[in-house]
């Protein structure tokens, strides 16, 4: 097969002036790289198309892939994720991992929420900011945990997003607020352990590859996974593969979410314990990041004995499902 590749490379972004805060979630050549090598070695050929506007001019003028594997983040907006599957669609251009509704949805982390609170799944007790006066009405028991209602990579989050005193959520939230330019999701923080869990799949097919307990050492931002934990991971982390009763229910819940949320081909969802040792869902990532040393689902894999060219080909396998188990359209409806 010729596979595309959708990308936001990090220091096209730099050079363009955008900060290092603002380039966290896009992605550095090593994993363009790594993607090629990998997907190479599996016996496909690989082409670069980068972010959207090269899409879209490739698009215009013809080009076509049998499959496009799409890491694309986007810059702006509650759809950025979405809006290169959306061009996909329009195109009949199939692509690995989730398609534009999930991406729209699960980007926005108090709308997931409602959706697994509306599945039954347990997760924290929360409210959507969008003012200073909401979060001066907000009624949730502390300590609270706030952070920007649509960014990842820990972005928004640091040793201030754990609120203990009623007079520091408005402040916490009003910064936050003017900060990123989008709502804050405020929620009841729980005290126990924090799991990532790593799925491949889709559907009944979709299955937990581990469970990554992640602990701060003593010299880390503490009660928070937050950008600069991330940042210097090596030094502020331990990661920790973890097969108790307490990790079992932390996959019994991620799996419960992925499949309820319709996420595709592979990703992450992560979880924290309450103070009862019941995990709860806290985000998911079904455009997880594919780094093949830093990203979390890669050295999640790494401490299950799953190399990463192991990893991308679940993941193409589960995108090449979709491709047998549709057929194709109608000359008639492609000339259309």
């Amino acid at each position: 097969m010729l596979i595309g590749l959708t990308y936001d490379l990090k220091d096209d972004y730099l050079k363009a002036g955008f900060s290092k805060e603002d380039t966290a979630e896009f992605d550095s050549e090593e994993v363009i790289q790594g993607l090629e090598g990998a997907i190479g070695a599996l016996g496909h050929r690989t082409e670069r198309i980068g972010n959207i506007r090269h899409l879209t001019k490739r698009l215009v003028r013809g080009d076509t892939w049998d499959l496009v594997f799409n890491i694309a983040e986007g810059l702006r907006g509650f759809g950025r994720e979405a809006q290169v599957p959306c061009l996909l669609d329009a195109y009949d251009i199939p692509y690995t991992f989730s398609d534009p509704l999930v991406l729209a949805l699960t980007l926005h982390k108090g709308m997931t929420k409602r959706v697994i609170r509306d599945l039954g799944i347990p997760t924290p007790d929360f409210r959507v900011i969008e003012t200073r006066g909401d979060a001066e009405r907000a009624d949730l028991p502390l300590p609270l945990f706030a952070k920007p209602v649509a960014e990842g990579t820990g972005k928004g989050i640091n040793a201030a997003s754990k609120i203990s005193r009623r007079e520091d959520v408005a402040p916490v939230c009003s910064g936050l607020l003017k900060r990123f330019n989008q709502p804050v999701l405020l929620e009841t923080f729980l005290p126990g352990r924090e799991f990532t869990v790593g799925i491949a799949g889709t559907g009944e097919n979709a299955a937990v590859i581990g469970v990554m307990e992640v602990l701060l050492r003593q010299e880390a931002e503490q009660d928070v996974y937050s950008f600069l934990n991330k940042e210097r991971f090596e030094d502020l982390v331990e990661y920790r593969l973890v097969e108790d009763e307490e990790s079992k229910r932390a996959e019994e819940v991620a799996l419960a979410s992925w499949r309820g949320l319709g996420c595709r081909d592979g990703g992450r969802v992560d979880l924290r314990s309450d103070g009862h040792g019941m995990p709860n869902f806290i985000e998911v990532n079904p455009l997880a990041g594919l780094h093949p040393v830093h990203s979390d689902l890669p050295i999640l894999c790494y401490l299950a004995g799953i190399t990463y060219q192991e990893l991308i080909e679940m993941i193409l396998e589960s995108a090449e499902g979709r491709l047998q188990s549709q057929k194709p359209p109608s000359t008639a409806a492609r000339s259309a």
